[in-house]
């Protein structure tokens, strides 16, 4: 016979579970009057739900936004006080200058790059259409030239 328990009773007997100091998941069961491997099950379950919590991007994962607010955020402290604000991020000092060097270069090439994709895009997409329109014209001719011929023959 299989027993149904209730989501609370569940949710109480994990906690108990993973509170349970020196204990183990036996003891426990038997003092919920449940199986070892219900409960264990049960466990598992728990930690495939629960949310691990995430690791912190790399410095180099960083988004522009995320930058500039550390550079923001770290712009009036001076050496230990910006040591440990980098050690909480998980950054370096170096990383800092370097993405302070980017923003103060970078803008102009950015623009510059976005524009150059932009009309190479454009120009390639030309370039296929026409390429298409000269296929097609070129078939138009040796169609009409072998159209001619078949006529001469014939006469």
């Amino acid at each position: 016979m299989k027993n149904s328990y209730t989501n609370d009773f569940k949710e109480q007997a994990i906690i108990k579970a993973l509170q349970r100091g020196d204990k183990t998941l036996e003891t426990i069961a038997n003092e919920l009057n449940v199986s070892c491997g219900t409960l264990k099950e049960w466990l598992k379950t728990k930690r495939k739900t629960m949310s691990t919590p995430a690791s912190p991007k790399s410095p180099s994962n960083w988004t522009r936004e995320e930058r500039l607010n550390a550079l923001i955020e770290s712009a009036t402290l001076k050496d230990e006080s910006l040591n440990a604000y980098c050690r909480e991020r998980g950054l370096f000092t170096h990383h800092l200058s370097t993405w302070k060097a980017e923003f103060i270069t970078e803008p102009s090439v950015k623009l510059s790059d976005k524009s150059v994709l932009a009309e190479n895009k454009q120009l390639k997409k030309e370039l296929l259409r026409k390429d298409k329109a000269l296929a097609e014209t070129a078939a138009l001719l040796v169609l009409q030239k072998k159209y001619h011929a078949f006529w001469e023959e014939k006469a």
